[in-house]
Parts: structure tokens; sequence; C-alpha cells
């Protein structure tokens, strides 16, 4: 199992670098992130490895930092995301914006990524929000500002109807009828007062 490569880059296009260590040549699937940040052709590089094992071949996934692997890993976890979508994935989406995305339940947001769709992205909210809560983003990942509680009440409720089933637009004009600016309801209070809206 090969968790570590350090060597030089023979080798680059996007979402594929060739590490040459010490004259063995490996081919290693990256993320646009790492990609880019990698260095050119003749530089030097130390990834992180996931290695992935199947019946007819043995793929390696490298990565610059530990919470791009460790983000992966957790996707790949996932019933329907293969390593080829958790790499798309993370070329889509800076990690931090996508641990933010997935705290507040922003289906929207994550459908925006490529090859993601709707039953996929609230298969990685509901999967991932709370395993992704303690991952430390690196120095110089900006996370996206905390929402307000109002804000975050009005995120959630939506997440929340709409994993009932009902579409965006009626439980936008529910949770908009249910919420107001004077009133400061539980979450729990605030779904069954929607509910309560969407059965009229």
């Amino acid at each position: 199992m090969i968790a570590f490569l350090r060597g030089r880059i023979l080798d680059k296009q996007p979402n594929l670098l060739i590490v040459d260590v010490q004259g063995v040549g490996y081919h290693v699937n990256v993320p646009l992130s790492t990609f880019y940040d990698a260095g050119d052709i003749g530089d030097e590089v130390s990834l992180r490895i996931h290695t992935h094992v199947r019946e007819d071949a043995l793929q390696l996934y490298g990565f610059l930092t530990t919470v791009e692997q460790q983000i992966f890993e957790r996707l790949i976890a996932i019933s329907g995301i293969g390593p080829k979508l958790a790499i798309a994935v993370l070329s889509g989406i800076e990690p931090g914006e996508l641990i933010g995305a997935i705290h507040r339940g922003d289906v929207t947001r994550l459908t925006a990524i490529p090859g993601v769709g709707r039953k996929t992205a609230e298969r990685m909210v509901l999967e991932l929000r709370d395993r992704l809560a303690h991952l430390t983003v690196p120095a110089g990942t900006t996370m996206p500002a905390a929402d307000a509680p109002a804000d975050r009440l009005r995120a959630d409720l939506l997440s929340a109807l709409q994993n009932l089933g009902y579409h965006r637009p009626l439980a936008e004009k529910a949770v908009d009828t249910t919420l107001s600016p004077a009133s400061a309801p539980s979450f729990e209070q605030a779904l069954k007062a929607a509910l309560r809206e969407l059965m009229r």
C-alpha cells in the first residue's frame, strides 16, 4: 500500500502527474488544486497518496494537503461516489467552501460542481455534515463567513423540506411565510409551521 511519494515531476496534465521516484514513474491522479500547486516539470513534489485497488487495476490518487485526502476518502465512502467523481468534486470547489456548503446543506452550490447531481449532493450533505466538522482547513484557504442564525435556520429548513420531497420554490415560499424578522422559533417549531403552510 503506497501512502506517500516524493520525487520529481516527469510530466503533468490536468488531473494527472507522473512522478519520477528514483527512476520509477508513478501515474498519480490528482485534483486540479494539486495540479496547479505541485510545481513545474522537473520540480520536486511530495504527495500524500490514496491507493485504490480494484480487480483490474491499482490506481494512485495524490494530494498536497491532508485535508484534501481526508475529504476524498470520506467522499468515496459514500454509495455512488467513486474516485473519479471525488477528484471532480475536489477540482470543482475549494476544500473550505466544500465544508461550508455541506455544513449549510447548500445543495444548489454542490450541484454546480460538474458531475454532481441533486441526489448525490443530498447524500453528501446527509453523510458528510458530521464527518467533515472536525477537519482543519490549511492556512491560506478561506472558509465562508458564518451565516447569521436566521440565515442558518432558513437554509436548514429549506434543506429539510427538500429532503422531504418538496420542490425548492414551494419550500422557499413556505419558509418565507413562516419566518418573520420578529420571530425566533426553534428549528422544530419552524419546520412544523412550514409543513402546515405547505399542506394548506
